[in-house]
């Protein structure tokens, strides 16, 4: 079967138009080619340096060539919109149109503008990058609030230690009584109660010691329990046949809202003398000590009363003589033992009005102190 021949293709020729078929080139023909838009730095390759717009857009030259679409209305008679034209025979475009060379001349001038750096791009390599927040700062800036915070509670702290000393220095030390509402609980001290007590050991006269306690004793001052608001001290003999222990305590009571009436020091000092005086009567079961013999003193104090009890351990006996007294707030309380009879050595014997009439000399000093 023979070849089959197909005929060229036609090319349709483009019909004359005299308002753009001219003789000179079209109106757009020296426009500069289009480019994409340049977004990134000057040296990034691919991306031509150039002057940009608001917006960060290339700036586009003034003229003719910035008009979209290239159509630049040509000056004079001859040249105008619509106007007519010479002829020129029709053709088929068969190739991309050269530009003119005082077009080219402009791009390529516009293009060396471009790759100038710009001046934003200058400033922003000048400015330098802000710096990362630092890890755990929030955690930091919390503490120092803390810290200043405790700043000023400590100085408001001082601000009131301060004004109450001075207030206190002020008024020598001993503010007056409160008033006191009746049934209302008291907790300051009243006038002629006492804060503090004197030294046990400084309130009988050598010469008295030397009386009831023959040879040279020995003094022990325990240690205060409650500060200066108690003293105690003790005498011992250990010489046989002879043994005597002296025991003095001066206990200065506060006011306490758990003590009986309104809670005021007085009333705490005389539930300590009742519970004393009720442990004497009534021991309490399976205690060493038997009942005691007790008598009220009547003028000694605001209370007092003299006791005497026999204690049996272990096969020893012991004699002690007890004398307590209340003046207001304050419990004196006296107490003499003398050893009877022991398991060892040669000890006794003992005279009970001896023991109580050196008991009663120790706590009428004791008392005397307190006025």
């Amino acid at each position: 079967m023979p070849e089959q021949e197909f005929p060229p293709p036609r090319r349709l020729a483009r019909p004359y138009r005299p308002d753009r078929d001219d003789e000179e080139p079209p109106p757009w023909a020296d426009l500069p080619s289009v480019r994409p838009v340049r977004t990134g730095r000057p040296d990034t390759p691919g991306h031509p340096a150039g002057p940009r717009g608001p917006g960060g857009r290339p700036a586009v030259p003034a003229g003719p060539a910035a008009r979209p679409g290239g159509h630049r209305r040509p000056e004079g008679p001859e040249g105008g919109y619509g106007g007519p034209g010479p002829e020129r025979p029709q053709a088929a475009e068969t190739g991309p149109r050269r530009v003119s060379g005082s077009a080219q001349d402009d791009l390529e001038a516009q293009w060396a503008q471009w790759q100038q750096p710009e001046a934003e791009d200058e400033a922003e390599e000048a400015t330098p990058p802000l710096r990362p927040r630092e890890p755990g700062g929030r955690a930091r800036r919390a503490a120092a609030r803390r810290r200043r915070r405790w700043y000023y509670m400590g100085g408001g702290v001082v601000v009131v230690v301060g004004a109450v000393l001075a207030v206190v220095l002020l008024t020598g030390g001993r503010p007056g009584p409160a008033s006191v509402t009746p049934g209302a609980l008291i907790t300051t001290f009243q006038p002629g109660e006492l804060r503090q007590v004197p030294n046990a050991c400084r309130l009988v006269p050598p010469a008295t010691v030397a009386q009831y306690l023959p040879g040279t004793p020995k003094v022990a001052l325990p240690l205060p329990v409650n500060g200066s608001a108690g003293s105690a001290c003790n005498w011992t003999v250990d010489k046989p046949p002879l043994y005597r222990l002296m025991q003095v305590n001066l206990n200065a009571y506060a006011p306490d809202g758990l003590a009986s009436g309104n809670g005021s020091a007085t009333r705490a000092a005389t539930d300590a003398y009742g519970l004393a005086l009720q442990e004497l009567q009534a021991p309490p079961k399976h205690s060493p000590s038997s009942r005691a013999t007790v008598q009220v003193l009547s003028g000694f104090g605001n209370q007092a009363f003299s006791a005497l009890q026999v204690f049996h351990v272990g096969g020893a006996v012991t004699d002690v003589a007890t004398v307590m007294v209340r003046y207001h707030n304050v419990v004196v309380s006296v107490t003499l033992n003398g050893l009877e009879r022991s398991n060892k050595g040669n000890y006794g014997p003992v005279s009970k009005p001896q023991l109580a009439a050196a008991a009663m000399t120790f706590a009428r000093a004791a008392e005397a102190s307190l006025h």
